[in-house]
């Protein structure tokens, strides 16, 4: 028995430790569900934690809703209103969707305000990087795709469909319509 549990735990412990990079990428990544920042320090200028915001369940799904109402029904006018409700657009996923939906909707600067908005509360927002890297295609800068394409090799791996996504507008030709 003492020889099994010699030869378990590190082998438990390995397994943990692989899978911590794996849960690391899946947050970042940002998804359905607004994940809490990573900082030490969660509180906001308003002195509310942003961690008690996102695991509210009201919260969620009132996010959830706006989600649908983005990737569903394709509405990105009221998904910002829906978002913009929600007072926590400092949230990196949040932020990032406000981005998208001001960014489908053809208002680049605004989308390009809250893209940074989200890079700033977590820079590691996978789903930001490639949102903001389409926008930059967008707006004709290459480079500056090819740029985020890179970060979020660094952040996801080649194999992540955010990379997959941008590196397939990346290899379209200039003008060329974006579909996705």
């Amino acid at each position: 028995m003492r020889r099994l549990s010699m030869l378990l735990v590190p082998g438990l412990v390995s397994m943990a430790l692989a899978a911590g990079p794996v849960l690391t990428s899946a947050y970042a990544a940002g998804s359905d569900d607004p994940s809490p920042p990573p900082k030490s320090d969660s509180s906001t200028k308003k002195g509310k934690k942003k961690s008690s915001s996102v695991s509210d369940p009201k919260f969620l799904a009132a996010y959830r809703t706006a989600y649908t109402t983005i990737y569903d029904k394709h509405d990105y006018t009221d998904a910002i209103g829906q978002l913009k409700q929600l007072k926590r657009d400092d949230v990196a996923d949040v932020a990032n969707l406000i981005g998208y939906s001001y960014r489908k909707l053809g208002d680049y600067q605004s989308s390009k305000i809250y893209y940074e908005i989200a890079l700033k509360d977590d820079p590691n927002h996978v789903r930001t990087w490639q949102y903001y890297g389409l926008w930059q295609l967008e707006q004709g800068n290459r480079e500056q795709a090819q740029y985020h394409l890179n970060k979020i090799a660094s952040l996801a791996g080649t194999d992540s469909s955010e990379y997959r996504s941008l590196a397939a507008a990346l290899d379209k030709p200039t003008g060329a319509t974006l579909v996705y």
